[in-house]
Formats: structure tokens, sequence, C-alpha cells
């Protein structure tokens, strides 16, 4: 027996696929297919959650941006060259030290792609019935699962 994915609910093997407390003997399926789902709040939510990260991330440098340009141009205005330089450059080390600190929310921008901004759903032909395996808002793990299921098909079909 082969094993191609297991987490806490899905287990996929050569010889069945088990989700959702359905177990489905692999000799038994005949198609694999996707289908995308109703929304669910959750998906929205992480929609809505990913639009205000973005907004949270990009409004401070912007009105810093603004505050320094203003203050170098009042003092390049007053004939203050030197101290208009001494601003830019302030901030331009200030956005250079605090690079690194925007790993982390980067980071949770990132994994909200990651997880995508549908439902997906994996059906399976199991007797002649459509049977729904699987519904998760999480692409990468729906992703890794339904690859799964069409490798174990396949080896399935190429030992009949």
């Amino acid at each position: 027996m082969t094993l191609y994915y297991r987490d806490d609910a899905v287990q996929v093997t050569s010889e069945s696929i088990q989700a959702g407390g359905q177990v489905v003997a692999l000799a038994d399926v005949a198609y694999v297919w996707h289908a995308r789902g109703a929304t669910t709040l959750a998906v929205r939510g992480r929609v809505l959650g990913r639009g205000v990260l973005v907004l949270l991330l990009s409004l401070p440098p912007l009105v810093a941006l603004v505050c320094v340009v203003s203050l170098a141009w009042a003092a390049q205005d007053r004939g203050n060259w030197k101290l208009a330089l001494i601003i830019l450059a302030g901030f331009a080390v200030a956005g250079l030290a605090l690079t690194p600190f925007l790993e982390l929310p980067l980071g949770w921008l990132d994994r909200s792609y990651e997880r995508g901004n549908r439902v997906h759903e994996l059906w399976v032909q199991h007797h002649g019935r459509e049977v729904l395996l699987l519904r998760t808002p999480d692409a990468l793990r729906f992703g890794q699962i339904y690859r799964a299921v069409q490798r174990a098909v396949e080896q399935q079909g190429d030992h009949r």
C-alpha cells in the first residue's frame, strides 16, 4: 500500500480515499473532478482581512513620505539645504532599518494568498453515484489532496 497524502482529516492511499468520515475504495472510483463551492464567511473574512492588511502596510509609509517631503521642502524653501538633506537621509535610514519588521505581516499576506479566496470541492463517481468527498477553503491543502487522488487513481488504472 502506497500513502499519497495524509493529514488529520484526509488520507489517500493506493487502496482507498478516506475523507469526511467516508472511505471510498479506489477500485470503485470511475471519475474524479473538482468544483468551486459556495463562498463561506471564513473565505470572505480572509479576503477582507487581506485588504485591511494591505491598507495597514501601505498607509503609514505613505503618510511618513508626505511628512518627510513636506519637511524637506520647507527646509530647502528657507534656504537650509543641509537640514533638507539630513531629513531625507534620516528617512532613508529609518526606512531601511524598519524593513525587516515587515517580514511578519508580509508573511501573513503571502499565506492568505496561498489559502485562496474560494471554497474547493473534491467529487468522485463511486458505484455510479456522485459523492462529495471534501469541501475546504484552503487552496494549498486542496491542491495537495487533489493531486494525491489523481496520482492514486492513475496508478490504480495502470494496474488494471
